[in-house]
């Protein structure tokens, strides 16, 4: 016996695949994408007969939505190792803060376990007995990725450039480490 909950929300991205040359996802393009995580207790599933319930939704959900619509929404995803990031540094370093850096392509893969790794991060320092358990992400009607199972172990930082504890395993509103 155990209880989901689960919150979705909508985004508007753009982003661009630099690793695989001669493709349509090499020049930067847009999506409007679906994020939907599942969360669980990680205590004990016997409602209280009062309150009856894990958490409130919106203390669950407050700081996530948050950041998923002031950070990631609208924000241009790209590879640490892409060139495109020091045109930034150099003409529009007022944009930075708008570009969530991944390590390797910004696939849709790489942000469900990076996601996954920065929700689990928020719900841990709000101290509540709740974690995720997948996160989908819809980048379009007709392909979705699942995650579950440890971030850590999906997320290849061999060739990041960012802070050794990354913007997705920090509570905090971040989506890259330029200003660390």
């Amino acid at each position: 016996m155990s209880f989901e909950i689960c919150f979705t929300r909508r985004y508007c991205m753009s982003h661009r695949l630099f690793n695989i040359r001669n493709s349509r996802c090499f020049v930067p393009h847009g999506h409007n994408e679906y994020v939907k995580v599942t969360l669980v207790s990680t205590g004990h599933d016997l409602l209280d007969g009062a309150v009856n319930m894990m958490a409130p939704f919106a203390v669950l959900k407050r700081v996530w939505h948050k950041w998923i619509d002031d950070h990631v929404d609208h924000s241009l995803q790209l590879s640490s190792q892409d060139q495109m990031l020091d045109y930034f540094k150099t003409c529009e370093p007022e944009n930075l803060k708008h570009i969530m850096i991944t390590p390797g392509d910004p696939t849709t893969e790489v942000l469900a376990a990076c996601f996954m790794s920065k929700i689990n991060a928020i719900l841990l320092d709000q101290g509540l007995a709740v974690r995720c358990r997948t996160v989908e992400v819809m980048e379009t009607p007709t392909n979705t990725v699942t995650f579950s199972g440890d971030p850590a172990k999906a997320i290849c930082t061999d060739h990041y450039d960012g802070a050794e504890n990354a913007w997705w395993q920090r509570p905090d509103m971040s989506i890259n480490d330029l200003e660390l």
